[in-house]
C-alpha cells in the first residue's frame, strides 16, 4: 500500500434521495488541502458492514476479487479548516464503487489518498481583479463551491457570490438548509463581505422562485445574469463550472458565445472541472 494511503472512518451519513447521499469521514491529522480540489476514496466492498451483513464475515475468501480495493475522486465539500471531511455522492447503477458506497454505515472504514488533486481553485485566478464570483453547478458538482463557500476569503475577496445550483428535482437540491445559512454564518465574521446570490434551478418539476432552463440558455438569454443582479462582465467575472460532463461542455461554450475566455496560466474567466 502506497504511503499516501490511510485509513479513515465513516462518522455520519445523509440520505438525501434513493441515488444522492452525502458522508463525512475522519480527517487525517497530517491532510491538507485548498478548497475546490479533490481526492481519491478507496473501498474494499468486503471490509463494508452491509457485506458482511449480507455474504459473512469469511465471504471474500470464496472469491478473491472482492477483497480488491476499488478508488474513485471525489471532491471535497468541507472547508480546509473543518476537523472531518465531508463528501457528496450520486449512486451510479452497477457501478463498481458507488453500488458499494451507497451502504456505508457508520463505523465503516474507507481508504483515502492524501494527495490532492485538481486546479478548480480560488488561487488559479490572477487577471482580471477578484470581483464577481459565479459558481455553476449541476448536482454533485455542488460539493467543491460548497468549500470555497465556507473559506473565509473567499467573502473577503470579491463583491458579489453568485452560486447557480441545478438538478431534476426538487428532492436533489441537496444542502439548502446550509446554502441559505452561508451568508449569515461567513459573512458575519468579515467586515465588508461579499454579497451571496444564491439562485436555484428545478428542469424537471416546478418550484416556487426557482428557474427551470438548463445553464446554457439561462445564460443565453441572460436570464441568469438579470436574477442575480449583475452583469457576466469579462473584466471582473471569475465563472467556475462543476458537474455533469454535458452542462460543463455546454455551459463552457455559452459563456464563450457572450465574450468569457478560458482560464490559462491565472488569466481568463472560466475555470472547469468534469466531476466524473
Amino acid at each position: 500500500m502506497s504511503d499516501n494511503i490511510q485509513t479513515v472512518t465513516v462518522l455520519s451519513k445523509t440520505t438525501w434521495t434513493p441515488n444522492l447521499f452525502s458522508f463525512t469521514v475522519t480527517r487525517p491529522d497530517s491532510f491538507k488541502f485548498t478548497a475546490g480540489q479533490f481526492v481519491r476514496l478507496g473501498v474494499n466492498p468486503s471490509q463494508l458492514s452491509y457485506y458482511k451483513q449480507q455474504t459473512g464475515e469469511d465471504a471474500s475468501a470464496a472469491d478473491d476479487s472482492l477483497d480488491e480495493d476499488i478508488f474513485r475522486a471525489y471532491s471535497i465539500v468541507s472547508s480546509p479548516f473543518d476537523e472531518v471531511l465531508e463528501f457528496f455522492s450520486i449512486v451510479i447503477p452497477d457501478g463498481a464503487f458507488t453500488s458499494q458506497l451507497q451502504h456505508l454505515e457508520v463505523g465503516d472504514e474507507l481508504l483515502l489518498n492524501t494527495m490532492p488533486f485538481g486546479f478548480l481553485t480560488l488561487a488559479r485566478y490572477q487577471k482580471p481583479e477578484p470581483k464577481d464570483l459565479w459558481l455553476l453547478a449541476t448536482g454533485t458538482g455542488l460539493a467543491p463551491f460548497l468549500s470555497m463557500l465556507e473559506d473565509l476569503k473567499t467573502w473577503e475577496d470579491y463583491d458579489h457570490i453568485v452560486l447557480a445550483y441545478s438538478a431534476r428535482s426538487v428532492a436533489e437540491l441537496a444542502y439548502i438548509d446550509k446554502i441559505k445559512s452561508l451568508q449569515e454564518e461567513f459573512g458575519s465574521l468579515v467586515d465588508d463581505p461579499a454579497k451571496f446570490i444564491f439562485i436555484p434551478i428545478v428542469t424537471r418539476e416546478p418550484l416556487e422562485g426557482a428557474l427551470t432552463e438548463r445553464l446554457p440558455k439561462l445564460l443565453l438569454e441572460e436570464t441568469l445574469q438579470q436574477r442575480a443582479g449583475i452583469p457576466l462582465d469579462v473584466d471582473s467575472a471569475h465563472v467556475m463550472l462543476c458537474g455533469n460532463p454535458d452542462m460543463v461542455e455546454d455551459t463552457k461554450e455559452a459563456l464563450k458565445t457572450l465574450g468569457l475566455v478560458m482560464n490559462r496560466r491565472g488569466e481568463g474567466n472560466i475555470a472547469v472541472e468534469n466531476y466524473w
